[in-house]
């Protein structure tokens, strides 16, 4: 063995040493950050009478501490930051940040209402930055459901912005029954059945397409291709990506699946057909023919039948449901949307029901 190749296998072990130490130290410093800042949080509402919430709290005392604070330690302690610990503490002080069987960041003891144990699991802890997001989210279980997501999927702050901006949660929660609401802000999203990877509609703002710009079925295609990371995000949990225009004959006919995808936790193909226009039965028929096929011909013994999924501008519940068998639990019709939905429209909705 020369020389150069063991000095090569020795570097690339201590690089991975490092960068694992690296991350340590970020995990290690977001830990601590966010006992701190809850350690703060509550110091400042137990000076307020004693622990007791008031309305007002001295905005004076907030302004003398700030300027004590940043003078002796630097940035972090503006008077809207200490603001944002006493929420954090007054949110998070009773049960926890997040349950053991959801890899909490921090467990509160009733009693005390303190912190008293920081996760070994701490490669899932979310940051202090994290949490400025969550604590703007007024509705406890949509709070919940969203930091129950950010730590299973590991979403950066950026993405967790996005998912709240999308109407992630209402989305959800307009195709679940109270059952399933309540497991939404207990566990999050769980993949057990092909409606459970559904969303009604798909945002796609990330692609850039203005809502009334002119574009083709292949135009749309390629612009998802191009940002498959984020559709990948956008779809959900478990997907993988198969292939674009994946072609497939019989009867000397040529027929072309716009995009194909695995989602490993149902074991199942799913295979997209995209639609510019509003939803037709011949859509509808196609979507059929390509499930059919994959289940015929392409998926194995041991993985599930294969999930058809029509993505539209539009489209008509009656017609879907006349089209499709009643038992039919394997093909969908979705909307998608190219910009960011208004969440009041969504939260109308759910207050309908």
């Amino acid at each position: 063995m020369s020389k150069e190749i063991q000095s090569s296998g020795l570097y690339t072990k201590i690089a991975e040493l490092l960068n694992a130490a690296r991350h340590n130290v970020v995990r290690a410093v977001n830990k601590t950050m966010v006992y701190t800042y809850f350690e703060i949080g509550r110091m400042i509402v137990e000076d307020e009478q004693h622990g007791k919430e008031r309305a007002e709290y001295g905005k004076q005392v907030l302004k003398e501490l700030s300027a004590k604070l940043s003078k002796e330690f630097g940035k972090g302690f503006s008077v809207q930051n200490l603001e944002n610990m006493r929420k954090f503490y007054l949110i998070y002080s009773v049960g926890t940040i997040s349950d053991e069987d959801s890899r909490s960041a921090i467990r509160i003891s009733e009693k005390s209402q303190s912190p008293i144990r920081i996760s070994e699991n701490s490669a899932s802890a979310l940051s202090w930055t994290h949490y400025l997001v969550l604590i703007r989210i007024e509705n406890n279980e949509e709070r919940n459901f969203y930091e129950i997501e950010a730590l299973n999927n590991n979403w950066s702050v950026r993405e967790l912005k996005r998912q709240f901006d999308s109407a992630l949660y209402e989305r959800l929660v307009l195709s679940r029954d109270k059952e399933g609401v309540k497991q939404l802000s207990e566990k999050g999203q769980i993949i057990e059945k092909p409606v459970d990877i559904l969303k009604d509609p798909y945002i796609l703002e990330f692609l850039n397409l203005p809502e009334h710009h002119q574009y083709s079925e292949s135009e749309l295609e390629k612009e998802i291709i191009d940002k498959l990371e984020n559709f990948l995000l956008e779809l959900g949990k478990g997907f993988t990506f198969v292939g674009r225009q994946v072609r497939f004959t019989f009867d000397e006919k040529h027929f072309k699946v716009d995009l194909v995808f695995f989602n490993r936790i149902l074991r199942s193909f799913v295979v997209i057909d995209l639609k510019i226009g509003e939803l037709t039965h011949q859509d509808l028929g196609q979507i059929q023919m390509y499930v059919n096929y994959y289940d015929r011909f392409v998926r194995l013994p041991d993985e599930n039948k294969t999930i058809g999924i029509v993505l539209c501008k539009d489209k008509s519940e009656t017609l879907v449901e006349i089209t499709l068998p009643e038992d039919n639990n394997t093909i969908f019709a979705s909307r998608y949307k190219t910009v960011l939905p208004d969440k009041q429209d969504f939260i109308r909705l759910l207050e309908q029901d």
